[in-house]
């Protein structure tokens, strides 16, 4: 930037959004034109940073910081600088801390680095060998590899691509640091189809042409061939030159569904997630920029990424509660996903076999189209589902399985076929006790219960991660063989399989048994391919996955997630027994499905025994009407929380104070009330519940009666809203 700068008539101030926690743009000085959208390198107290211009400055040009540099990136579009301002206002998040959402690759600060690549020279070698021909013949099939890459592909040595180019037969040539990503070709292999499948992926691609927004339900029992029928509209996407984003709820459905990918258009998509490395996110990031892109799957942070012609949105498995982010910028991406592409102009696809409450109101209110797939696709029926009435049948003294679920799993385990023990519940056993004083093992720095992981010999809290060795006596009154494991964890089922079945191979799915997603991912391929007679699980056995050996699902605690006052309690019971117990019978053998209970006549088991799910979500819709409750009205939860408890009951108590600006508009106002969770990673929290009609315009008036309070330092006020968890 030259020194006299703010004599050039042509320096101009500009409004540059960065990603951090501020309240709107700042005001930078550039000769140089810019246009919003335009990434530039700029300074916020002392430190480089990237920034997206917004828009002409207003602040006074001698007192303002030069944009240190333009970005070779192309612009930000304006319908994602609109969703960046939309989602923001929503979420009442500091539109900063959005963008940082949108900006989140390494090396976008720095220049690209050219590098070298060999194509077919003019000169020919003065002999001719078998190693120089392969680099040759690599060479005309696949132009613009490095030195190393040729010679990998071509079965050489170093020397003999040196050789080559000192002959002049190779040439290299200066090319953009980042390859783009392979092309996919829609008429690879084209599937076949059932009538259900072709008339869903028609009524989508035909929203697809249109150009214009549409938010499609795409619900569609388990194992009915909602993938490929979803891809065949993507198909259409890349025939047409555009872009499709495919969200997932879970890393660990990536290598099977990128296998799919590849298997239908002959080249994998873009990934994006947790588990790519830096260099790859910094490709995607740019590739997508670029246009280059074509489809890219993804977690949910993918909603952020700079497409230039995004003609498709899907979120598969859209009931998913991972959706939600509930950290830094409360979230849920299923929201966001619809948002985008309203801003964009394009096609929303929410494809589920349980649908959320929100989105199947939504299909029968005709905000969204819904699109049914009643049939398994191909030879597969539904599972046969059934009650264990635990208070009839109940499991020998100290075990966990019943004698019915035991003699089922011996019966299939014969055939050669798998069982699943599905238990929402991770580790050995939720809590330890002493038999003696009555000690519980708690967490220090929480107010939570330590879970016993018997593989690793720790005691763990799974709200802040605290690990402590197991203790070999009560850590109160010293005494020893006295602490006792109560209730059960996927390992102590594990541990029961394995006594019960001493022949069979059990196999625990949990994602803190294999936390390394590539781990995971292996176990999952091994699991389809035999690998196991018994899998005991987690949730994450609930996600998507196909066993094609699987026939037979026992829920070992089916009433597990019906306790507690939980808002969503009910439905979240009704997708997850309904996703799990559709893992069964996925390919050509038929599958059952066993559920143990004590309360075999609740409404939400009843409803999926009897398979009227329609039956349920009326009712559930009724109940959350007559209560006043979401989808029907809005929820803001709020959270004070802070290391001094003093000061964190003093803001609440001013907050609650000044609620006269949030009644007089209509809006309830709950609490305060200490956590469920009192104290998390070492803070104090308290929290506090808005309740108000969708009409409310919630952005302005509950940051005005955050305002009016003020916080000291150390102690945050945070926002959820459309809130998930109520710990």
């Amino acid at each position: 930037m030259p020194a006299d700068l703010f004599t050039d008539p042509d320096a101009r101030p500009y409004a540059v959004l960065v990603p951090l926690p501020l309240s709107g743009p700042l005001d930078y000085l550039s000769a140089e034109p810019l246009v919003p959208g335009d990434f530039v390198a700029v300074t916020v107290s002392g430190r480089e940073t990237v920034g997206v211009v917004w828009g002409e400055g207003t602040g006074d040009v001698e007192k303002l910081k030069p944009v240190l540099r333009k970005l070779d990136l192309p612009p930000m579009p304006e319908a994602m600088r609109g969703l960046v301002d939309r989602a923001a206002r929503y979420t009442l998040t500091p539109p900063g801390m959005m963008l940082r959402q949108a900006t989140r690759a390494p090396g976008l600060l720095e220049a690209e680095k050219p590098r070298i690549v060999l194509m077919r020279g003019a000169g020919e070698p003065e002999t001719m060998t078998d190693a120089r021909r392969r680099v040759l013949d690599a060479v005309a099939a696949s132009p613009g590899l490095s030195a190393a890459d040729l010679a990998r592909e071509a079965g050489v040595s170093g020397g003999v691509v040196k050789g080559l180019l000192e002959a002049g037969a190779l040439e290299s040539h200066a090319a953009p640091q980042d390859r783009p990503p392979p092309g996919l070709d829609p008429g690879y292999r084209i599937p076949k189809l059932n009538a259900e499948q072709s008339e869903a992926s028609e009524a989508i691609t035909e929203s697809i042409a249109t150009r214009k927004f549409e938010a499609l339900l795409l619900d569609g029992v388990t194992g009915s061939g909602k993938t490929e029928t979803y891809l065949e509209a993507v198909a259409a996407c890349i025939a047409a030159g555009r872009q499709a984003l495919i969200l997932l709820p879970e890393i660990a459905l990536t290598a099977d569904f990128i296998r799919r990918v590849r298997e239908r258009f002959g080249a994998p998509p873009v990934e994006w997630h947790s588990g790519v490395t830096p260099a790859a996110r910094r490709r995607a990031w740019k590739a997508v920029a670029r246009g280059q892109a074509q489809v890219v799957a993804g977690a949910r942070s993918a909603l952020f990424l700079p497409f230039s012609d995004l003609a498709l949105i899907v979120v598969d498995e859209e009931h998913d509660q991972s959706y939600k982010q509930d950290d830094i910028v409360p979230y849920q991406a299923r929201d966001i996903a619809v948002l985008r592409a309203a801003q964009e102009g394009c096609t929303a696809v929410l494809a589920s076999a349980t649908p959320s409450l929100e989105s199947w109101i939504n299909a029968e209110t005709g905000k969204y189209r819904r699109l049914t797939l009643r049939e398994r696709h191909g030879p597969a029926v539904l599972p046969f589902l059934s009650a264990i009435d635990l208070r009839a049948d109940p499991p020998e003294k100290g075990s966990w399985l019943s004698p019915e679920l035991v003699g089922a799993t011996r019966d299939v385990n014969a055939r050669g076929e798998q069982a699943l023990f599905f238990l929402n519940r991770r580790g050995y056993a939720p809590l330890t006790i002493c038999r003696k004083c009555g000690w519980r093992a708690g967490c220090d720095q929480c107010s939570a219960w330590l879970v016993e992981h018997r593989g690793r010999g720790a005691l763990l809290c799974h709200q802040c991660g605290w690990r402590e060795p197991f203790p070999q006596k009560c850590p109160e009154c010293g005494t020893e063989d006295s602490l006792a494991a109560c209730g059960p964890g996927v390992e102590r089922i594990a541990e029961e399989a394995r006594e019960r079945f001493p022949l069979a191979r059990v196999e625990i799915l949990s994602s803190d048994q294999t936390p390394d997603p590539k781990v995971l991912q292996d176990q999952i391929k091994s699991i389809a391919d035999g690998g196991a007679d018994i899998i005991v699980g987690t949730q994450i056995v609930a996600k998507g996955h196909n066993f094609p050996l699987l026939t037979l699902v026992g829920v070992v605690d089916a009433d597990l997630g019906l306790a507690g006052g939980d808002l969503r309690a009910a439905e979240r019971t009704f997708q997850l027994l309904n996703q799990v117990a559709g893992r069964a019978g996925r390919a050509e053998k038929p599958g059952r499905a066993m559920l143990q209970t004590t309360m075999p006549d609740h409404p939400v088991l009843r409803a999926i025994l009897d398979g009227d799910a329609q039956r349920f979500r009326t009712r559930l819709s009724e109940e959350r009407q007559q209560a006043r409750m979401p989808p029907y009205t809005r929820l803001i939860a709020v959270i004070v929380q802070g290391e001094d408890e003093e000061k964190v009951w003093q803001v609440s108590r001013a907050l609650a104070a000044a609620g006269s600006i949030l009644t007089d508009a209509g809006i309830d106002i709950f609490g305060p009330a200490p956590a469920p969770y009192a104290m998390l990673r070492n803070k104090h929290r308290v929290r506090m519940l808005l309740r108000m009609a969708r009409r409310i315009d919630h952005p302005r008036l509950v940051p005005a009666w955050r305002d009016a309070v003020k916080v000291p330092s150390g102690v945050r006020v945070i926002f959820d809203v459309d809130p998930y968890s109520f710990l």
